[in-house]
């Protein structure tokens, strides 16, 4: 028989049993679901942050009390709670030991518990703007660029300045026709003069970066508290082939600023773009393991399921069988017909879980605000895996189907 007589008659077969192959298809399309839409949320997550979303500038490490990725068990949170703040005067000694010794060092206080909230002439921004006291090297630091006006500077942190530089949503909200330099706005109950204005930085990972108002360290210390604040200190390496070193003693000097003996171990944090991408790696690497192997079980359970409605096939073709073999049919060609069905559903059980997958994952990517992607790799794996799975579970029905006595076959009622 021909190949394509083969497919014709394999179809023919499953458009008689519409509602048993759909829902064997079902099982299929669940496993290969499940894979595909992680992955492809995963791989645009992925894919952005190795393609220009950093939470540092380039060439920097960071110093704080807390690790990057907090969101650890109960106990660690507590060992990172019970450690003692980065105080200001212990940021201040780093400073002055790393003098000359780096291109930039940014001292930074966020004031996350502070409902930060801009008025100018009676219009409000939202209640959630985020506070940074800070020094003239935040925007490095953080990779942001200063859209026009100034940048804070020295003098503005020796004085404690009532000045701040805005992000563009500020501006965006309260001066939608008029310059913001110059102006007085009322945040959180204190007055400030706007100074310079952020370019647009966008979002990361659903949440925007351009609702934000610094200002001179000093002066949030004064307005908002120092008593229960800690200070993350990032640096910045002259050049990438100086990291290293400026790394080490960087390390150094953060010891002897919060007064650590030889034998004590670091009670800080230390961390950077590679690391922070290497954690969510790290991270993305046990969510693939865990969607693979749960995938693998449903798609297990839908191979069985393939098999079962096979075998139920045969028996309820056997006299169909038996008057194909009666007429010159060989036992390969059944073989193939009922392989051929067995792979059939599969794979479009597969490719229907494919495409949802990457619409459900895109769409995650969407909520995100981060690039979209086709998983072409897993897609291919996927498919690969349906037809295994067709050939595997199918080829017992296939085999026992191929092996019928037509005699017995033909009296079969």
């Amino acid at each position: 028989m021909l190949f394509s007589e083969i497919i014709k008659m394999a179809w023919s077969s499953l458009g008689a049993n519409k509602l048993r192959s759909a829902l064997t298809m079902l099982g299929i399309t669940i496993g290969v679901f499940s894979v595909i839409s992680v992955m492809t949320a995963i791989g645009a997550l992925q894919y952005s942050i190795e393609n220009g979303i950093s939470f540092l500038g380039s060439n920097i490490f960071q110093f704080g009390k807390y690790p990057a990725n907090i969101s650890a068990s109960g106990d660690v949170q507590e060992k990172f709670r019970n450690r003692h703040n980065i105080t200001y005067q212990q940021a201040l000694h780093y400073y002055r030991l790393m003098e000359g010794e780096a291109r930039e060092i940014c001292l930074k206080s966020f004031g996350y518990e502070v409902k930060g909230q801009a008025v100018y002439n009676g219009v409000k921004t939202t209640p959630s703007l985020l506070i940074v006291g800070t020094n003239r090297s935040f925007l490095t630091a953080n990779a942001y660029t200063l859209g026009y006006g100034r940048n804070l500077n020295d003098e503005d942190v020796d004085l404690s300045r009532r000045v701040i530089v805005v992000g563009k949503l500020i501006e965006k909200r309260l001066f939608p026709h008029e310059t913001p330099i110059g102006k007085v706005v009322r945040v959180s109950g204190h007055t400030y003069t706007i100074v310079g204005v952020l370019a647009e930085k966008g979002t990361a990972f659903g949440q925007s970066q351009d609702d934000l108002c610094i200002m001179p360290i000093t002066r949030f210390f004064e307005d908002y508290g120092e008593a229960k604040r800690t200070v993350n200190i990032a640096t910045q390496a002259f050049t990438q082939d100086t990291y290293n070193r400026t790394f080490d003693r960087g390390i150094g000097a953060m010891r002897i600023a919060r007064g650590l003996r030889p034998d004590q171990p670091n009670d800080f944090e230390i961390y950077s773009n590679d690391s922070l991408k290497s954690a969510f790696v790290n991270v993305a690497g046990y969510v693939r393991v865990g969607a693979f192997v749960i995938s693998l079980i449903a798609l297990v359970a839908a191979g069985i399921g393939i098999m079962n409605i096979m075998l139920v096939s045969v028996t309820e073709r056997t006299k169909e069988i038996g008057v194909r073999k009666s007429i010159g049919a060989r036992s390969r060609d059944i073989l193939r017909q009922f392989l051929t069905e067995a792979v059939f559903i599969s794979e479009t059980g597969g490719v229907l879980g494919i495409l949802l997958g990457i619409v459900a994952g895109d769409l995650l990517a969407t909520w995100l605000k981060v690039d979209l992607i086709f998983p072409y790799g897993w897609a291919l794996a996927g498919l690969l895996v349906c037809s295994a799975i067709g050939i595997g579970f199918g080829l017992y029905p296939a085999y026992r189907a191929a092996n019928l006595d037509p005699i017995e076959a033909l009296r079969y009622e």
